[in-house]
């Protein structure tokens, strides 16, 4: 499988509401180095929750972009152009149907695996200035995805993005989320989303923590819904 990396977008932190965020990404035209810890130039505010080595990059589909626009025909163009989600890659022509736990991908010059779906929270509401964005993108399945960095490189725009190894065929993006958000306490799927060894750690022990309690985390502070 291969496509083509419409946009490469990095951002700095700066107010959003009542918080700071560098979810407003700008598309960078030119090459960009690819570390341990995402693309050079890029920040994140909040580090105990947003980046690190298993999301240090993140990709969004601008495939979505149509269903957003039906769903909430009252938003403004944010979602006409790349980085409306603080992704740092948008591209066309993949989803989280299409894409699987601990995929391997060449991105240009850097090899990146898929770690983890996107788990939104509550910046999302202020970024669009809808109070339960976050839970809509929940809800969606239209989340986004991870990467960790395996191999440093080089990538730009119009690079290539190709897949080169799939450990897990059995775990697209979109099973997960489903078991994440809908079909929660499925022992089964639990146990097999625990033992996926391409998984970031804190999802399979989350995981493992519904399999042993019986019971689902409390998503509200997450999604902003509290207080």
């Amino acid at each position: 499988m291969r496509i083509v990396i419409g946009a490469v977008l990095t951002g700095r932190v700066a107010p959003l509401g009542t918080a700071a965020s560098a979810i407003a990404k700008t598309a960078v035209w030119g090459p960009v180095a690819v570390g341990p810890l995402g693309l050079a130039g890029d920040a994140q505010a909040d580090r105990r929750v947003h980046g690190g080595p298993e999301k240090a990059v993140h990709h969004y589909a601008l495939d979505h972009a149509a269903a957003w626009r039906a769903d909430l025909p009252g938003l403004p163009d944010l979602l006409e152009r790349p980085g409306a989600f603080g992704e740092n890659f948008s591209t066309v022509g993949l989803t989280e149907r299409d894409v699987c736990v601990g995929d391997l991908w060449r991105a240009g010059s850097a090899l990146l695996q898929v770690s983890q779906a996107r788990q939104p929270c509550f910046k999302l509401n202020l970024r669009f200035a809808v109070p339960d964005m976050a839970r809509r993108v929940q809800a969606s399945g239209r989340t986004g995805w991870y990467y960790r960095v395996i191999e440093e490189g080089i990538v730009s725009a119009s690079d290539a993005l190709e897949l080169v190894g799939r450990p897990h065929p059995d775990w697209p993006l979109s099973r997960l989320l489903h078991h994440l958000y809908v079909d929660r306490l499925d022992a089964a799927a639990l146990r097999e989303i625990a033992g996926l060894a391409s998984l970031t750690p804190s999802w399979r022990t989350l995981a493992a923590r519904r399999l042993a309690s019986g019971a689902v985390e409390d998503w509200r502070r997450r999604l902003g819904e509290e207080g």
